[in-house]
């Protein structure tokens, strides 16, 4: 059964694509779709997240847990099952003759009224720990600022996190839903190059400056095998948003033809920033590198200040990119429509929004151990939505068009990245509980 599109092409109530044809209710969305983003401005959309200011923290997350032998092989990897697993959600993206707009929409199709609940919470967990890094992220740009012209620690990071978390309100208040970024897009990229040049170019000069540094893995035998397992689910968080349907949802027509060029720019040349800075910190500072790169690197004063205005900056861009399901479910079950200045809308995000922010806003400030953070989003939720899930769905989808070589092979995929998330989760955890006997809460790092 085929559901019909409203003007915009978005589904109205459906029936589950499943033996028990349970009926899932899929609302028509509050926010645009398909307003007129190429396959080279999503691509920019996706970049902006794998080249976001997480990437100032990889060569502490990934490079010193597996050294250069582990983190070079992990981060190729990563990418390249990354592009496979991402194509596998793109290409189901008109499956049964329908746009399925939200990550959460196509999983109730394929399997019905419980997966859908589940897909939803485990992508709500995914993008609200991730907009939680964001808000570190920008918490200790603005604390870097800080230190490089009083360094009385009279302001604690904690402070910076709120301030941060109250300008990322401020956006999300002014633009209504994702394709209203557009020329912030622009702005986004262009303040990505600008704290990954300058990271990329201080690095290479303290490397060359003092050849000295350390490449051994820290720790324990046991610490150790915990903190590669913990790694393993940074790679994977390194390059995946656990929301491609909602990105995908703002493309042009051919929608599935558009993404996927969108999703090779995102994997070819929009890793290339990444890998550049990634590498040269760990070359740069080996095991001694910070979870924060810029806190390491020396050079002149208005250059350091220039990258961590430009991380503070693209990182309240990026959090509205990967808050923006969240906003989208609450407007469209509230009708949030029409204009973004009327007294209710605009009332509606003040109230609802900026409440959301200050809830991601105080954990980020409780607990800021962003590399714990990350560890724990992918064993959670990465790993569950983008292998394990999208394998499945595309084995159930695809099922008889498939031979018995690619039905073992999607089954051992999702065996496999079921196996490393439970194990992921239990290494993150531990990592969560040896920080928070280290560190008390609020602290400042």
């Amino acid at each position: 059964m085929e559901n019909p599109k409203n003007d915009a092409g978005a589904s109205v109530p459906a029936k589950a694509h499943s033996s028990e044809q349970v009926a899932v209710e899929i609302p028509e969305t509050a926010h645009q779709i398909s307003h007129g983003h190429s396959w080279f401005q999503v691509g920019f959309v996706l970049t902006t997240g794998i080249n976001s200011a997480y990437v100032l923290g990889y060569s502490t997350a990934v490079m010193i847990p597996l050294g250069w032998v582990g983190g070079v092989v992990g981060l190729i990897a990563a990418t390249a099952i990354s592009l496979y697993a991402n194509a596998l959600i793109a290409k189901l993206h008109e499956f049964g003759g329908k746009r399925h707009i939200r990550y959460r929409d196509l999983a109730g199709f394929i399997y019905g009224r419980k997966a859908y609940a589940l897909t939803w919470a485990l992508q709500y967990v995914n993008l609200f720990m991730i907009n939680v890094g964001y808000v570190i992220l920008a918490g200790q740009a603005l604390k870097a600022i800080y230190i490089l012209f009083r360094d009385d620690h009279e302001m604690k990071l904690p402070y910076f996190i709120a301030i941060a978390g109250f300008a990322c309100g401020i956006f999300a208040i002014g633009i209504p839903h994702l394709s209203a970024l557009r020329v912030w897009l622009g702005f986004s990229t262009f303040f990505s190059l600008v704290y990954i040049v300058i990271a990329f170019v201080l690095s290479l000069r303290d490397g060359i400056k003092d050849p000295a540094r350390d490449y051994g893995i820290p720790g324990t035998t046991v610490g150790r095998i915990f903190t590669t397992i913990g790694a393993s689910a940074n790679l994977v968080f390194a390059f995946n948003t656990g929301m491609l349907p909602e990105i995908q949802a703002t493309v042009k027509q051919p929608v599935v033809k558009n993404m996927m060029k969108g999703l090779y720019f995102q994997f070819t040349v929009g890793v290339l920033p990444l890998y550049a800075v990634v590498f040269m910190g760990y070359w740069a500072y080996g095991s001694s590198a910070s979870s924060y790169l810029l806190n390491s690197v020396s050079g002149p004063v208005w250059v350091k200040t220039t990258a961590n205005i430009a991380a503070f900056l693209q990182t309240v861009i990026a959090l509205h990119i990967f808050a923006s399901p969240m906003y989208e479910y609450l407007d469209t079950k509230y009708g949030i429509k029409g204009s973004t200045l009327a007294l209710r809308n605009l009332s509606f995000r003040v109230v609802v929004r900026g409440g959301y922010l200050t809830l991601t806003t105080l954990l980020a400030a409780l607990l800021p151990f962003l590399g714990d953070f990350m560890s724990l989003t992918g064993a959670i939720s990465t790993f569950p939505l983008t292998f394990i899930l999208a394998n499945h769905m595309y084995l159930v989808a695809k099922g008889n068009k498939l031979v018995s070589l690619q039905k073992l092979w999607h089954w051992l995929n999702v065996c496999f990245f079921g196996f490393m998330s439970i194990a992921a989760a239990i290494a993150a955890l531990r990592l969560i509980a040896v920080d928070s006997k280290t560190y008390d809460v609020f602290a400042d790092l």
